[in-house]
């Protein structure tokens, strides 16, 4: 923005001073040229004065010479009879011309102008013929410097120009960066950052309701992390009923495995419930070893598959496997992508779950069940099993928001569904 106000500023800029100084260079030609002429007149009028005034041409020479000595013109007398005075010229069809009509006049020559002045001496044959040249360098006199001096004026006067409007560029271009910082911030989950406004009223109004949308979101984020920490809490009172009935079986090992998933519940309710309240400034660059959760979710899961006949092929490095994604989220999309399988595929299919450590960072998660039979199911909400339908949808939202995407196709051979979720930022 900055470059294309100065560029404007110094093309309009530009175009005027032309405008202005073509004309101005012709006037000062012209100018040049009316001086010359007006001078060779004078000293054709001189000249003609001396011839009136003296007896005899020896007197005309020495009036002549002294008129050519004092400048750069040269003037010349032809009398009827051929003879001359002054700088030798050859009597061309003017002379005759300004003789037979007794007038005076200018006219180009070669290389110059010429002053014609047909003088009556009133003792033989009209007219004696005044002839003063003007070359062609005594017309451009002075034309080059004068160019100069207003080429030079020109080149201030747009530097000038170029140094205002850059001046003027930064003044506003400077407070639409800082809103754009700001905003940047904002987007990165900074929301303390606020925008000073400055400027014209115009950006600073943009600022201003920058600042004012800045704390509206603040408002419904601790509204909403309120409204969920709220709920979650309220999970807490049948968790508890059904942890005591857990408690009451008679068979040791069912009640061991269902208190396992009470506690499980309950962990999830009690992470739900500080990530609520957490402050917004938290988490704002999150980063957690996929490998490690990986390996702890399916640890979870693999009791279940376990019941239900589910072979799993697990290809998970020890190695560390940093994404820049925080370690809840990465087991939100573990949980999802994983129960979607026990949701969604008879009891006995197989899955495999493997990391990839790339770059980029992909965990891959193929089962080898029905597939996806409507890519309808991929929309947020919808279920082709009684499921709320959200767990695509919270692995793409995951992956987006590191930068990342989420493919989902068939698996080997058309079998299956295979889900991609590629981590960027890494």
């Amino acid at each position: 923005m900055r470059r294309r106000i100065v560029g404007v500023s110094g093309a309009t800029t530009a175009l005027v001073l032309i405008a202005f100084l073509v004309p101005l260079l012709v006037l000062v030609r012209q100018i040049a040229q009316t001086r010359a002429m007006a001078e060779a007149t004078a000293n054709a009028q001189t000249v003609a004065t001396v011839l009136l005034s003296v007896s005899g041409r020896d007197q005309a020479r020495l009036g002549v010479e002294s008129v050519n000595a004092a400048g750069p013109l040269r003037t010349t007398v032809f009398y009827p009879d051929g003879t001359q005075l002054g700088a030798p010229a050859r009597a061309d069809d003017d002379v005759e011309l300004a003789r037979n009509r007794r007038t005076s006049f200018d006219t180009a020559v070669s290389e110059g102008r010429a002053v014609y002045l047909a003088v009556d001496l009133g003792d033989g044959p009209c007219c004696a013929v005044v002839r003063t040249y003007v070359p062609e360098s005594r017309l451009r006199s002075g034309v080059v410097q004068a160019s100069v001096v207003l080429a030079v004026l020109a080149l201030v006067l747009l530097l000038i120009a170029l140094f205002v409007a850059q001046v003027l560029a930064r003044s506003l271009v400077r407070p639409l960066v800082q809103v754009s910082q700001v905003a940047h911030a904002l987007y990165s989950g900074d929301l303390t950052r606020r925008a000073e406004p400055s400027g014209p009223p115009e950006i600073a109004a943009i600022g201003a309701t920058l600042n004012r949308l800045a704390r509206r979101i603040d408002v419904l984020l601790q509204t909403e992390r309120e409204t969920v920490a709220d709920l979650s809490h309220r999970i807490r009172t049948p968790l508890t009923a059904l942890r005591l009935d857990v408690e009451s079986l008679a068979d040791p090992e069912e009640a061991e495995r269902l208190m396992a998933d009470v506690d499980e519940v309950e962990r999830s309710v009690n992470h739900t419930i500080e990530y609520a309240r957490l402050p917004d400034r938290q988490g704002a660059d999150p980063h957690a070893d996929l490998s490690a959760r990986t390996r702890d979710r399916l640890a979870f899961w693999a009791i279940l598959a376990r019941e239900q006949g589910r072979e799993v092929s697990v290809d998970v490095s020890r190695a560390e496997v940093t994404v820049p994604v925080s370690g809840d989220k990465v087991d939100a999309v573990v949980d999802a992508l994983v129960g979607n399988i026990f949701a969604h595929t008879p009891a006995g299919t197989s899955f495999a779950v493997s990391v990839v450590a790339g770059p980029p960072v992909r965990l891959v998660i193929g089962d080898e069940g029905p597939g996806l039979s409507d890519p309808a199911l991929l929309d947020r909400g919808r279920s082709g099993a009684g499921s709320t339908g959200l767990g695509l949808d919270i692995a793409r939202r995951t992956a987006e928001a590191s930068g990342g995407t989420l493919e989902v196709g068939a698996g080997p051979g058309g079998r299956g569904l295979r889900v991609v979720v590629t981590f960027g930022g890494s």
